[in-house]
């Protein structure tokens, strides 16, 4: 007569079971991390922008992929020149793209197509044609101690801080700076902004 001996040894199907459960749970776990990585990068590192329109050629093209750096501004004020991304004021899902052109506290104004601040023509090698439209710049504009002036670099063919549309941009709605452009692959480079 055999005696039965008790065992906590595990069949093989139960080992198969709990190495399944241990995978299913490491991979769960990892899922989680990558997630909570690219939150963190999408929500305050970069994030990808698409340029949409004509307003900033020939600098950038329309259809064009950008990598908007959300981190430099957390730690210094944007420059004159710097190419910015923000919300439309009428349509904050929609992004808009210019170049900074009047900085706090400085006078705008457009005269015969140019741009002067504070009286003084700007050298600039941007915005090379003569602007046909000055709009609320025909009159001098005096920004506030936290906005910007901005222009498209296509200046007849850009909806920028002329226009009661865009106006004058709060440095709170500046999402960051324009810094690499990642399509078309045969034109990847970063952006210069000086």
């Amino acid at each position: 007569m055999s005696k039965k001996v008790y065992s906590d040894r595990k069949t093989k199907p139960e080992k198969i079971e709990q190495s399944k459960a241990k995978e299913i749970i490491g991979l769960i776990i990892y899922c989680a991390i990558v997630v909570a990585i690219m939150f963190c990068v999408i929500k305050f590192v970069g994030q990808r922008t698409i340029v949409i329109g004509d307003s900033m050629n020939p600098t950038l093209e329309d259809g064009e992929n950008l990598i908007t750096d959300k981190i430099t501004y957390r730690f210094k004020e944007p420059k004159r020149f710097d190419i910015i991304v923000f919300p439309q004021k009428a349509n904050t899902s929609k992004l808009l793209i210019k170049r900074i052109i009047g900085m706090p506290g400085e006078t705008v104004e457009i005269k015969e197509g140019r741009v002067y601040i504070n009286g003084f023509e700007l050298n600039e090698t941007y915005g090379n044609e003569v602007m046909k439209d000055e709009g609320l710049a025909a009159d001098a504009i005096t920004l506030g101690p936290n906005e910007y002036f901005v222009l498209g670099d296509n200046r007849n063919n850009s909806q920028d801080s002329r226009f009661a549309s865009v106006g004058n941009i709060q440095r709170s709605d500046i999402i960051g700076r324009a810094w690499l452009r990642i399509w078309p692959l045969d034109r990847v480079t970063l952006l210069k902004h000086q």
